[in-house]
């Protein structure tokens, strides 16, 4: 990398993440592979230390000094936590000029965080991620972002080392709107999945065949491709967790609220998952909303 005056994200060479979960820890790697300075911090200490070599530990999240901090956590409260006035001083002390938010959560969300971050010179952008575990292993990610244009043109070549979809949907929040407006698609379509398997397995039908069908017509989708074998083989291993999956559905149903939307497929689709995690099936991968229909008695 070059001098901070270079083409460097925010005119500086070190990015530092917080949480090296399922997501983070592969567009970790990513930043790294792609030349950056890498700072890395995580609440449990082994997923961090395997990355020395690649990047350098914290100890602690007051103790990243990056032009970029971003947080890789499942949502902002976990940020919050991290990062009381006097971490995000040290922050700005060190050179922080942008906090980076990955996570799934709501445009208020963000608004709060932004407007806490500003007080100490720090701006907030929201880039909230879809693909899932396997587009953040290949680089695939698609990000929909909440930036004002001139920091989205400073941020875009470090969000395009672990996404090839990157687009700014409109200022602090928008990213995270368009995430929730995301997540309706991708919980309704699992709905809609396991509603079609289980039918035709109380049909007689070979749920096998019809995937095959499903992906040779109008009914195929991003979805369907990562979830078709989970679904059959009634395996749940992560993937996106069904916890937080309710979690992004209520940010929805939330926004919907405010802003007078009816929503009542996702509302539905939102009453399915709350059985879910209330059946202890919450840490599971989302697609286990099926054995919810499943269960349901033969006519």
């Amino acid at each position: 990398m070059g001098s901070a005056n270079s083409s460097d994200p925010a005119g500086g060479q070190t990015v530092a993440l917080i949480g090296l979960g399922p997501m983070g820890a592969p567009i970790a790697r990513h930043i790294a592979e792609h030349g950056y300075a890498l700072q890395v911090w995580n609440r449990t200490a082994e997923k961090a230390e395997a990355f020395r070599g690649l990047a350098k530990v914290a100890a602690n999240p007051a103790d990243l000094a990056a032009a970029v901090v971003i947080s890789a956590l499942p949502d902002v409260d976990q940020l919050s936590e991290l990062t009381p006035s006097s971490v995000l001083e040290q922050w700005a002390r060190s050179g922080t000029r942008y906090l980076l938010v990955l996570s799934t959560t709501s445009p208020d969300k963000v608004h709060s965080l932004a407007a806490r971050a500003l007080r100490h010179g720090i701006r907030v952008v929201d880039a909230p991620m879809s693909g899932g575990d396997a587009g953040a292993q290949a680089g695939t990610l698609s990000l929909m972002v909440g930036a004002e244009p001139e920091d989205f043109a400073e941020l875009r070549p470090l969000l395009e080392t672990f996404a090839t979809t990157v687009q700014n949907m409109g200022t602090t929040g928008a990213g995270a709107a368009a995430k929730l407006c995301n997540q309706i698609v991708v919980a309704g379509t699992l709905v809609a999945l396991a509603e079609s398997l289980d039918l035709a397995r109380r049909a007689g039908l070979s749920q096998e065949q019809l995937v095959g069908v499903l992906k040779g017509g109008l009914a195929a989708s991003a979805v369907l491709d990562l979830k078709a074998e989970k679904l059959l083989n009634r395996e749940y291993g992560l993937g996106g967790s069904a916890v937080n999956q309710l979690k992004d559905l209520r940010y929805a149903v939330g926004l919907g609220n405010r802003l007078g939307a009816e929503l009542p497929v996702t509302r539905e689709t939102t009453s399915l998952f709350e059985t879910a995690v209330r059946m202890g099936l919450g840490e599971k991968d989302h697609s286990v909303v099926q054995e919810l229909l499943r269960a349901a008695p033969r006519a």
